[in-house]
């Protein structure tokens, strides 16, 4: 069964490698240079420049429509005959947020907070942004669901960076 696989970008090139997955999500910030592993064709790779904040910040992009909107349509789109590895700079926010998002996107009939505590169990340090969570619930129409669960697991485990884990998708 497809999955979707997080990972910090100091080990993306492993991750990738390890799951075979024919999709990448890079998020990051402005001014981080995307790396694509060879393994991944480039129509298979979203990069969305966004910084890891909740707040509007001074010389910094806040996570909105524009980033994950693009973002579920990439994920609606994949095919699931491979996993999908979503990667930011830590591993530890904005890609834990975007696999808590896809995973809701696509298993609409799936209550959220399962999901967040599936998220939990996967990676004791996964600290979902907030942001991108609130903007994801609107769109999909969790009604603050998605937010309630994201707040209900808290913030996960102190760590510089996180550890690839996989999320299932039922």
């Amino acid at each position: 069964m497809p999955y979707l696989q997080v990972c910090p970008l100091s080990r993306l090139d492993e991750t990738v490698d390890a799951t075979r997955a024919s999709h990448l999500v890079t998020l990051v910030g402005v001014g981080t240079p995307p790396s694509r592993p060879a393994a991944i064709a480039a129509d298979r790779h979203l990069t969305l420049f966004m910084s890891d904040i909740v707040e509007p910040m001074d010389g910094h992009v806040l996570p909105g429509v524009e980033h994950v909107a693009p973002f579920l349509d990439f994920v609606r789109a994949w095919d699931r005959a491979a996993p999908m590895v979503i990667h930011c700079w830590a591993g530890i926010s904005r890609s834990t947020a975007s696999a808590f998002v896809a995973a809701c996107a696509l298993a609409p009939e799936r209550d959220e907070a399962a999901i967040a505590r599936a998220l939990r169990a996967a990676s004791p340090m996964a600290t979902p942004n907030r942001r991108i969570v609130a903007v994801a619930d609107d769109l999909l129409g969790r009604r603050g669901r998605m937010v309630d669960a994201v707040a209900a697991i808290g913030r996960g485990a102190d760590a510089w960076e996180g550890v690839p884990f996989g999320l299932a998708l039922d």
